[in-house]
């Protein structure tokens, strides 16, 4: 087995021990300089829920404007618009199954972002779970996550030397028993891996002779000191949980209970940064919902453990009052396409919505509606509105206090920071544009060879304009650029695509907003 592939399946991969290639420590590699301006010693606590499988964000988050053409193209799934639970005055809803979630939003705890992607999706569950993992573009292949590389600047010696006295707890944990991609690092993967806080038993460590100098000697030094490792960040995590205590009574499910223990480790004292969780299941194909009833069935299955299990944690959080240290986020590897299958079921698609949640979140709906056509191409997802790498780089400068410029080098030059957080996070040094709607027209709309797309700025912002199809490939950019307030107008040439719809996609700061254009 390789090490790589027994570390994740052991969940030793954050253990602080050096990794040879050639003989050579690794751990004395400089790692390139990623962030700065970030407070290693903060309090705050993240907590990533992965939701494994691709689900169908059109029946979570429900754009109650577009009924009458959803129900041209999924009529056998959709759900009935009496049924949905209203975001306030939004024409905005949830599955009828989300009411701990919709009071969640009322309470002003949650936040909702809308088709949520990255351009060129990539439908394949593995690729696409590695692009979100590592915030990597389509077309590249990182082989750090994003939370790996926000730690590895400020302990740029691990894994040699931790648990240490100054770092004594772990960095991050994966309630499961294989690490998240998420945190792997350079040199090592900064979560450890766990199920039940009491549930660690001691591993034999061995008799203390020296390894031979050899690759198996190396080998053998790699195992006892992630052994030695795993012993004394078990007893840390053990200690935490026994001082701890949960105040709600929790549901029965596999993700309430790793966001109970998560709860629990948090109550008793753990300094542990980020927690992932995960549920899956969400690869509806086939009985996505029930052909007698569409409220009901697998989906709304999966969204009631989540919204129960996530409704649970935030007010056991609150009764603990620590609910100010911590802050949620859902995301899943893509969306499902806006046509339903005769199974009931759903494909494999391009963006979905995910959710922010928090007392420290902002109770917003950030982007729109997604619009759709009245006559839906084969195989179309729901067009990107908000880059992924906007939601996570807005949480590491409104909730771990990253500057913005760090940011930038470390996910993308075209991030554009989000309101997600409220001012009882840390401040940020970002400047908090606001934009009124952008409308964007096109003409002529239906066009042959060229179109003019034309909209006004009330402020000047970095502005994106680019053109999708509907299989979200982003197929020209327009504008990559600061621009001032007024009117623009940027011609597009499509004389060399096939006659189709395809999507126009202006963002503005943080302000989306998107057109079909159709070529005939």
């Amino acid at each position: 087995m390789k090490r790589r592939n027994f570390i994740q399946a052991t969940g030793l991969a954050a253990l602080g021990t050096p990794l040879y290639v050639n003989g050579m420590n690794m751990g004395a590699v400089e790692m390139s300089p990623l962030f700065t301006g970030m407070d290693p010693d903060t309090d705050k606590v993240m907590v990533i829920i992965q939701l494994n499988g691709g689900y169908d964000g059109l029946n979570v988050v429900l754009p109650l404007d577009q009924y009458s053409n959803l129900s041209k193209a999924r009529a056998n799934i959709l759900i009935p618009e009496d049924k949905a639970l209203k975001l306030g005055n939004n024409p905005t809803a949830l599955h009828p199954i989300m009411t701990g979630m919709q009071k969640l939003f009322k309470d002003g705890k949650m936040s909702v972002v809308h088709s949520v992607g990255y351009p060129n999706q990539n439908r394949s569950h593995f690729r696409s779970t590695d692009i979100w993992e590592s915030a990597s573009s389509a077309n590249e292949y990182l082989r750090t996550g994003w939370i790996g590389r926000y730690f590895e600047k400020n302990y740029p010696t691990f894994p040699d030397g931790y648990p240490s006295a100054a770092q004594p707890h772990p960095f991050a944990l994966t309630m499961s028993s294989t690490v998240s991609e998420t945190c792997q690092g350079t040199i090592g993967n900064f979560s450890l891996t766990l199920n039940d806080p009491f549930a660690f038993g001691k591993l034999t460590e061995g008799k203390e002779k020296e390894a031979p100098n050899s690759p198996y000697g190396q080998e053998l030094s790699f195992l006892r000191t992630s052994i030695s490792q795993t012993n004394a960040y078990s007893t840390i995590i053990t200690d935490a949980a026994k001082k701890g205590k949960n105040l709600v009574t929790y549901p029965t499910s596999s993700l309430a209970t790793q966001l109970k223990n998560i709860a629990l480790m948090i109550s008793g004292g753990l300094k542990t940064k980020v927690y992932v969780a995960r549920l899956g299941g969400f690869d509806t194909h086939a009985n996505q919902v029930s052909t007698t009833d569409t409220t009901k069935g697998v989906q709304a299955e999966l969204l009631k453990l989540l919204s129960e299990a996530i409704s649970a944690f935030q007010e056991d959080l609150r009764l603990m009052k620590v609910e100010e240290r911590v802050i949620g986020m859902t995301f899943s590897e893509f969306g499902r396409q806006i046509k339903s299958n005769a199974a009931a079921g759903t494909d494999h698609g391009t963006a979905a919505p995910l959710f922010i949640f928090g007392s420290c979140v902002n109770k917003q709906i950030i982007g729109k509606n997604p619009e759709i056509p009245e006559t839906v191409a084969s195989q179309a997802g729901v067009p990107m509105q908000i880059d992924f790498r906007d939601v996570y780089g807005s949480l590491l400068m409104g909730w771990f206090g990253v500057s913005e410029t760090t940011v930038k080098s470390y996910l993308y030059n075209n991030f554009t920071l989000l309101p997600l957080v409220k001012n009882c996070a840390l401040s940020t040094d970002a400047n908090d544009i606001t934009i009124e709607d952008i409308s964007v027209k096109a003409y002529p709309n239906p066009f042959r060879d060229q179109a003019r797309i034309e909209f006004e700025l009330n402020v000047g912002a970095y502005t994106r304009v680019s053109i999708f199809d509907m299989l979200g490939s982003e197929l020209s950019v327009l504008s990559n650029q600061q621009l001032p307030s007024g009117k623009h107008q940027f011609d597009f040439n499509g004389s060399h695509l096939p006659a189709g719809t395809y999507i126009c996609r202006v963002q503005a700061g943080s302000e989306v907003m998107t057109l079909r254009v159709i070529k005939y």
